[in-house]
């Protein structure tokens, strides 16, 4: 039963509600629906007296604890727990640690958000069930970014994130937490969530494996929405093995999710001794000299890109143009599709069948009350996407929706010749966490600068990879392969080769 008992409205109360629509109606109209709602609203009080349909909760937990200052010195746990799963599986003896956007039923969860501090889900998230029935153990959830609206790792309320490889720098974002756990080599293995990058651009700065899987692979059911068409969820990992071993666990439908359209779970892991001999990369010209990138990340993505050529793969060089498109793409559906599902829909909007969670949306929908509170980064954002739908009727979002769809024919034209992309990860290497009081349009510039690369993906739902493949100045650069839809496995192919047969650390500029 919910919370909030279902009341009929008075008269006066119905005709505030007609004045919101804009409705004009005379007293005698107004009483003659509110006698016919009357039915109406003993169907809603029938409904609100009966119990929720939520997945049943495994495994004992207790609910964990807000880690001190000397065991998280990175700021990258929310909270600390032990949750041990099946005595035997694939994850046994593996330890996981999951995003805090992702529920975990008995343990606070606040997604970096000031307005979401004292929730606690009801649910495990699908993901966080299969992690336990494979025998892993969770032991945390990490910090994220402000309702995960940052590619920086200086926007949640708890504090910065710092990259374990240079205090004082981020971790990336939105899953900063996540990949600086990894890093730091707390944990082998974490969830991520990416909408516009926020796997890879966390693993591009952290130096770790960040897969965004092919949309739909791996349910979202139970981890907090942003926008149906963008939501990913996929495993962060220091070794490659990891990551495939994962998402094996992760992969496959759940019944609940209608972002799954496809997809099986694969034995991933199988193709890891392939090497890379018969493999076609395609570098993507239009992925380098970006106005923001650093000549010394290209130079070293290229230098590394060349090492697949002696692994026995093909490498050329392709044009794309219209993959520098895609981020304006990207722009309208991530902010009006954000602003009216996570916002103004309290998370999860309405037009979808599969698993709503009510507490979360509940609690959530607060956030009205207290909106001064919210991120620079999700205030930009949020005064984008409502200008745009309240002032061009969201004309842009149903054109980008479309434009999607060509976007998706230009990879997959070049994908029906060649089996990967290669580009950078980002643009740059980890740059310095902004000063707490600095200028909001340092913040602003340091939480979004770096996703000229990673956000097309999350329209066009191709699969995903940053690996490490070099530094610059003694900070990490990523290199990103992405295949075809559903075709995670030849990423990992690749990947493996590159991680065992190229000395990547030596790759370096500056």
């Amino acid at each position: 039963m919910s919370l909030n008992t279902i009341k009929v409205p008075s008269l006066e109360q119905l005709g505030e509600v007609a004045v919101e629509l804009g409705l004009a109606l005379p007293e005698a109209e107004l009483a003659a629906h509110h006698q016919s709602l009357l039915g109406a609203f003993e169907a809603y009080s029938r409904l609100d007296r009966m119990p929720d349909e939520l997945p049943p909760v495994s495994y004992p937990r207790l609910p964990g604890r807000r880690p001190t200052t000397e065991e998280n010195r990175h700021g990258a746990w929310y909270v600390k727990t032990e949750v041990a799963g099946a005595p035997a599986g694939k994850l046994k003896g593996k330890t996981v640690a999951l995003k805090d956007n992702v529920c975990l039923a008995g343990v606070p969860m606040m997604n970096g958000a000031s307005t979401m501090e004292g929730y606690v889900p009801d649910i495990d998230a699908t993901v966080a069930t299969r992690i336990l029935d494979a025998g892993g153990t969770i032991v945390g959830k990490t910090v994220c970014e402000y309702f995960c609206f940052s590619g920086g790792s200086h926007t949640s309320a708890t504090g910065p994130v710092h990259n374990p490889h240079r205090m004082g720098y981020s971790a990336g974002g939105s899953s900063s937490g996540s990949a600086a756990v990894i890093a730091a080599g707390e944990v082998p293995m974490a969830l991520g969530g990416d909408q516009g990058g926020s796997i890879r651009i966390p693993a591009s700065f952290c130096g770790i494996y960040g897969m965004k899987p092919t949309h739909g692979l791996v349910p979202y059911t139970g981890i907090m929405p942003i926008e149906l068409t963008l939501d990913h969820t996929g495993p962060m990992t220091a070794t490659v093995e990891d990551n495939a071993l994962l998402l094996e666990v992760l992969a496959g439908p759940d019944g609940l999710d209608p972002r799954q359209y496809g997809g099986a779970a694969k034995s991933y892991r199988e193709v890891l001794s392939g090497g890379a001999g018969g493999l076609r990369i395609a570098i993507v010209e239009e992925g380098f000299g970006h106005s923001q990138s650093m000549p010394q990340v290209d130079a070293v993505v290229r230098e590394a890109a060349g090492r697949f050529g002696g692994l026995g793969a093909t490498v050329d060089t392709v044009s794309m143009p219209m993959h520098r498109d895609g981020s304006a793409i990207w722009l309208a559906i991530a902010a009006e599709g954000a602003t009216m599902q996570m916002m103004l829909g309290n998370g999860f909007g309405f037009n979808w069948q599969g698993l709503y969670v009510t507490s979360l949306l509940d609690f959530h929908s607060a956030w009205r009350t207290r909106a001064d509170e919210l991120s620079d980064t999700l205030k930009n954002t949020m005064l984008l996407g409502h200008y745009m739908v309240t002032r061009y009727r969201g004309h842009y979002y149903a054109k980008a929706q479309n434009l999607v769809r060509r976007l998706r024919r230009a990879y997959d034209e070049v994908l029906s010749r060649y089996d990967l992309l290669l580009m950078p990860t980002l643009p740059m290497v980890a740059t310095p966490l902004p000063e707490a009081n600095a200028p909001v349009a340092d913040i602003l510039q340091r939480g979004f600068e770096m996703l000229a690369n990673t956000a097309q993906f999350d329209c066009t739902h191709h699969p995903a990879m940053s690996l490490p493949c070099g530094m610059v100045d003694g900070l990490l650069v990523g290199m990103m392969l992405v295949g075809k839809a559903f075709d995670e496995e030849t990423i990992y192919r690749a990947a493996a080769a590159f991680e065992n047969g190229v000395d990547w650390k030596g790759l370096r500029a500056g």
